[in-house]
């Protein structure tokens, strides 16, 4: 018992050791925050306190959390769309170099072309839904992961080449045993990244016409200049792109299992 008990503690004290500091650092800012809009007399509709904040949090959270479900749900759409339209596409690289010469600078362009310049044409030609949503968060994804993942597929070691040689491997047994496998800690990284890039691009989206979603509750609470509720937008988007993230870690994890596959570490 005491030996389960020791490794209760151990595993206690390894997760406020690395959860602690962050939350701490959280609490802090807030408690700041909320002293100099007391102490300083600020108006809520410039800096409202994180009181204010939590209970217009808590009076419409049904408003918030519908909302913020329709933008995540474009988010996660948009960010699947785009992860695999790269993947896709960096796979043909490997086995195309005329391909991969003719489609990257194009890849170039649509990443350099700004989000803000795009979105209303999207919406004018896909409507007023979903999809104009979804296609900017794809298009968010796209370069990222497909330069990671063309990173990826090409980072095999010469001694695994020369082995898969060796036993006549066919270029789809060494994408599907090594090349695959190789990836994935670059597609991971590239993940990362771009789950907060699709949450961006669909509230970019909502901008230039929504019915629904928190890009809309933003837009509207700016028309009305009510600061709490354009930071109540913002805490919750926040929270849930965190979320979001900490799904692709826990992803990464599970799929990551044998040692040294995290180039991160």
């Amino acid at each position: 018992m005491s030996g389960k008990t020791g490794k209760f503690a151990d595993v206690f004290k390894g997760q406020l050791m690395s959860k602690g500091p962050p939350l701490l650092l959280f609490l802090t800012l807030g408690i700041a925050w909320e002293a100099v809009v007391v102490f300083r007399d600020i108006p809520k509709f410039l800096l409202p306190a994180p009181s204010v904040i939590i209970a217009r949090m808590v009076t419409d959270w049904h408003s918030l959390v519908t909302n913020a479900g329709v933008t995540l749900l474009a988010a996660s759409l948009g960010f699947l769309i785009g992860t695999s339209i790269a993947i896709l596409l960096s796979i043909s690289f490997i086995y195309s170099r005329s391909f991969e010469r003719a489609v990257f600078p194009w890849a170039i362009v649509l990443k350099t072309i700004p989000i803000l310049a795009i979105a209303p044409l999207l919406t004018i030609w896909l409507g007023f839904g979903i999809a104009p949503k979804i296609a900017i968060a794809a298009i968010a994804c796209v370069f990222p992961t497909l330069v990671n993942m063309t990173r990826g597929l090409r980072s095999l070691d010469k001694s695994v080449l020369d082995f898969m040689g060796v036993i006549h491997a066919d270029p789809a047994d060494l994408l599907r045993h090594a090349r695959l496998f190789a990836a994935l800690p670059y597609l991971f990284s590239a993940m990362k990244i771009t789950v907060g890039m699709s949450v961006i691009g669909a509230i970019v989206a909502e901008f230039t016409g929504a019915n629904q979603g928190i890009g809309t509750i933003i837009v509207n609470a700016g028309y009305r200049q009510d600061a709490v509720m354009l930071f109540s937008a913002i805490f919750v988007t926040s929270a849930a792109t965190v979320i979001f993230f900490y799904a692709v870690v826990l992803l990464e994890k599970l799929a990551l299992f044998w040692p040294g596959a995290n180039i991160e570490n």
